[in-house]
């Protein structure tokens, strides 16, 4: 009977994981709850995980994502599953937990997952700068199930709960507000955070080491915290501060923030940042670092764009990295005034231009799906801040603020793919924006110009002459200052020849004085 029910459990995992290479699985999560516990004699992590879910289909059995232990001894393993009390048949593959579970459309189901295991990957537990233990989720795109059993896409977005027990010396920090900390027998502390708000597993947050925090003060009603390592707290404090001059920023430009807590943390990633939800990561040697304003910044954008409306799936990444890049350049263009803006788009150009050569890809790129990790490119932060950098100068800031806040409040606590931001700006300019997007969005590249130009001393006027070397024409405005004198033209041919009439012979001419577009180009004199 028992090698039946397994032979049978087999084939419908084997047809279920062909299905589920879409990255969109057949339930929805409403809420997750873990309880686990951790110890400074190992690096095992007991786990029990309480889910809650709803099925989007009859199905005869349940898939969800965690990392098996494999040869090297790391990863989990699951020693049960129970629903209503009653165990529930199941069994592991490399990635999955599958359970022989049938399930009805539409209806709701409760699961309790035991496991237990040292995390591969996602939880990251280690030393930090200063040799003292440290735990920290990192996982960031679709590494949350190294440590944890869940649906790790994106597009599946639920509440979140941490009952962690630990060594008291340890204070522990995660996504949503803290409920409860209460001290155990030997040595042991429990500590519990809660987020109501749905986010997708990508940004779910937890650290436990020896922190200082600091109440920096409230941002309309928001507590905003800093954790900081206490060896560092005095500059840490200062320079985590600045989160209460951002916050603003971005609440009156765009809307409402999302969270009941904003907390800027210390912490080993793999990254600079991580966006978590409310609670963000930053790389260890950020206290201290020169760019510690710009990445503030960045990562607090990601609380509007990539956390409270995110991308359906990982090919629109752009949709949080390109937004959070164009943010920050204008939160900056904001405070420290338009050259600041100028300089950093000539050096994001330049990033684009570089990526260009050697990664033929869109910005929309298809392949992200299977490898979100090789989507931290230009495309998706430099080219998709240049994309939006565009928009802003051909519809003007107030069509592109309106924009900015209508395409906000629909996808707040929602996923949007490129055509959805799209039918947003259309809707609110009136202007048909098909082929901006195409061109610039599904189109691989940008343009690249061979100009020249000469100067005809008995007509007075300078001849130039336009020429689009890549594999498609675009089309695009080019300002070109000629003298005093600045003159803008709709490029849409392959060739393009104008003349300007001026009152002397230039010294030389400047192809887009105001940094307004994305193109690369060679200009020389006949």
């Amino acid at each position: 009977m028992k090698k039946r029910v397994l032979l049978s459990l087999f084939l419908a995992v084997t047809c279920f994981i062909s299905y589920a290479q879409i990255p969109f699985s057949l339930i929805d999560v409403q809420h997750y709850q873990y309880n686990l516990a951790v110890s400074d004699s190992n690096n095992l992590v007991k786990g029990k995980a309480l889910i809650t879910f709803v099925s989007r289909a009859n199905a005869t059995t349940v898939m969800l994502n965690l990392v098996k232990k494999d040869a090297s001894g790391k990863g989990m393993l699951v020693s049960g599953v129970t629903r209503n009390n009653q165990p529930v048949q199941f069994m592991q593959d490399s990635d999955h937990v599958v359970l022989n579970m049938p399930v009805r459309d539409n209806e709701q189901y409760v699961i309790n997952i035991a496991y237990e295991g040292v995390p591969a990957d996602g939880l990251i537990i280690s030393t930090n700068k200063f040799g003292k233990r440290t735990f920290f989720s990192d996982n960031w795109p679709n590494r949350a199930h190294n440590w944890i059993p869940c649906n790790d896409y994106p597009s599946d977005k639920s509440s979140v709960e941490f009952i962690v027990t630990a060594p008291d010396h340890y204070q522990v920090v995660a996504s949503g507000l803290q409920v409860e900390e209460t001290n155990l027998p030997d040595h042991l502390k429990l500590t519990h955070w809660k987020e109501d708000i749905a986010i997708s597993t990508k940004i779910y947050a937890l650290g436990i080491a020896d922190f200082a925090v600091n109440y920096v003060g409230n941002v309309e009603c928001i507590p905003v915290y800093s954790w900081v390592y206490p060896q560092q707290k005095e500059r840490g404090f200062k320079d985590y501060s600045l989160a209460q001059k951002i916050l603003p920023w971005y609440i009156k430009r765009v809307g409402p923030y999302e969270y009941k807590k904003l907390a800027n943390i210390q912490s080993k990633t793999i990254f600079g940042g991580v966006e978590n939800a409310g609670t963000i990561f930053y790389f260890e040697n950020s206290v201290g670092d020169k760019g510690i304003e710009s990445l503030l910044a960045h990562e607090i954008a990601h609380q509007w764009f990539g956390d409270a409306a995110s991308e359906t799936d990982w090919p629109h990444l752009w949709l949080s990295e390109g937004f959070a890049t164009y943010m920050t350049h204008l939160y900056l263009e904001d405070n420290y005034g338009t050259d600041s803006l100028k300089k950093r788009m000539i050096a994001d150009r330049a990033d684009v231009i570089k990526l260009s050569k050697k990664k033929f890809t869109p910005v929309v790129d298809t392949t992200g799906s299977k490898a979100p990790m090789n989507l931290l490119n230009a495309n998706s932060y430099q080219k998709g801040g240049w994309i939006l950098h565009m928009l802003r100068n051909k519809l003007g800031d107030s069509l592109f603020w309106q924009s900015i806040r209508k395409y906000y409040a629909t996808y707040s606590g929602k996923n949007a793919t490129t055509e959805d931001l799209q039918k947003i700006f259309e809707k609110v300019s009136g202007q048909n924006l098909n082929d901006f997007f195409e061109q610039w969005l599904y189109t691989t590249g940008q343009p690249e110009l061979q100009v020249k130009w000469n100067y005809d001393t008995a007509k007075k006027a300078v001849s130039i002459n336009i020429v689009q070397s890549q594999a498609i024409p675009f089309k695009f405005p080019l300002e070109i200052q000629v003298g005093d004198k600045k003159v803008v033209y709709d490029i849409s041919e392959r060739n393009t020849s104008k003349e300007v009439i001026v009152d002397k012979a230039p010294q030389a001419i400047v192809l887009d004085p105001d940094v307004k577009l994305l193109y690369h180009a060679t200009l020389n004199r006949d």
